[in-house]
């Protein structure tokens, strides 16, 4: 199986979108379909039939909001917490979109973190990692960290998107401190530092997620 760096993962995403003429938003909901559906398993073993997802601004973060809007539609309590602004103009265009879509459908929305850290998990069956993707380079910082923290001292089972929130997607360290999950549905190829010994005790069991990249795009890379 071919591992992609963090490099190569955004120039297979730049391709398919600039040369093959995939819109972005097209791979973000096919990304956030998967995880929905890979969560929807992971809960149907767990209890309460509550999801709680985080989103940071990017697209890992449509990504999330994708998947939360598929748990919703398919019938679970499904919850989102923002990390950033309602508004925010550094957000990208693809997850403003499915930003607007799930105030639509009036799943419920909170930028409250204090008070998740304040009442926890207990009353969540799963929560989603849909903060940071392979783009993260540098330390994870407050109020990142905390809420990394409380996550993993939570014992609710974790589903990362993409990779956890902290990991280097190069060499498979944390950046400071990363998400621990017991799934990670990685978008197109397994990442690099996936290789490395010490990741597994983050990633989990890794199922990657067809998003509709050509393997064509793939198998060029160098």
């Amino acid at each position: 199986m071919r591992y992609l760096s963090r490099a190569q993962m955004r120039k297979s995403d730049r391709i398919a979108i600039e040369r093959y003429g995939i819109p972005a938003l097209v791979l973000m909901e096919n990304a956030g379909r998967i995880v929905a559906e890979q969560s929807a398993q992971l809960l149907s073993k767990s209890s309460p039939r509550r999801v709680l997802v985080i989103c940071g601004k990017g697209n890992n973060g449509g990504d999330g909001l994708v998947a939360a809007r598929y748990l919703a539609e398919w019938g679970v309590k499904t919850y989102i917490l923002l990390l950033d602004k309602l508004i925010n103009p550094d957000r990208s265009a693809e997850t403003a979109v499915n930003l607007r879509i799930c105030h639509r459908l009036k799943i419920p929305i909170s930028t409250d973190y204090h008070r998740l850290l304040r009442h926890g998990f207990k009353s969540y069956g799963l929560v989603i990692d849909a903060i940071f993707g392979v783009g993260l380079e540098r330390a994870v910082l407050p109020p990142y960290s905390d809420i990394i923290r409380a996550i993993n001292d939570s014992g609710r089972p974790v589903i990362a998107v993409d990779i956890p929130s902290g990991l280097d997607a190069d060499t498979g360290k944390p950046l400071g401190i990363a998400v621990q999950t017991e799934i990670t549905v990685t978008m197109a190829a397994p990442k690099k530092g996936f290789r490395t010994p010490g990741a597994r005790a983050y990633i989990g069991r890794v199922i990657v997620a067809d998003i509709g990249i050509p393997p064509q795009i793939l198998t060029s890379l160098t």
